[in-house]
């Protein structure tokens, strides 16, 4: 399962082998200063935005890679199953519009994001 990680002034979603091979790279790594808002998503493969490209999806099972939609930036998702995931809704400054995230405990997750954020504009 792929993980959200706070790396100096970086969000970093670090994907496994198996995750990268699906989503046809590597980490991915967005300045904390770009993240604009963070919530739970209760539907997560409802949420997805255009076409996989690159990357893997298996509808309502799976969605691994960059998504591709028409007026935008891309997003980019990790997720499998059924859930729990995260939105990470983020600024002009970040390569992606959002992220879409599969995570265990949505509400650690978010509070250590939020976390992140807040330590990230004190500097």
């Amino acid at each position: 399962m792929a993980c959200l990680v706070i790396e100096r002034d970086e969000l970093v979603v670090r994907l496994s082998q198996l995750e990268q091979l699906a989503a046809q790279r590597g980490d991915v790594r967005v300045p904390l200063c770009s993240v604009t808002r963070i919530s739970e998503e209760g539907c997560p493969y409802a949420a997805l935005r255009g076409m996989c490209a690159p990357g893997t999806g298996v509808p309502r099972r799976l969605a691994y890679g960059v998504r591709l939609f028409t007026g935008g930036r891309p997003d980019f998702a990790a997720l499998h199953g059924p859930g729990p995931a995260i939105r990470i809704d983020l600024s002009e400054a970040a390569p992606f519009g959002r992220l879409l995230v599969t995570v265990p405990d949505p509400e650690t997750a978010i509070a250590a994001v939020e976390l992140g954020v807040k330590q990230a504009q004190a500097v």
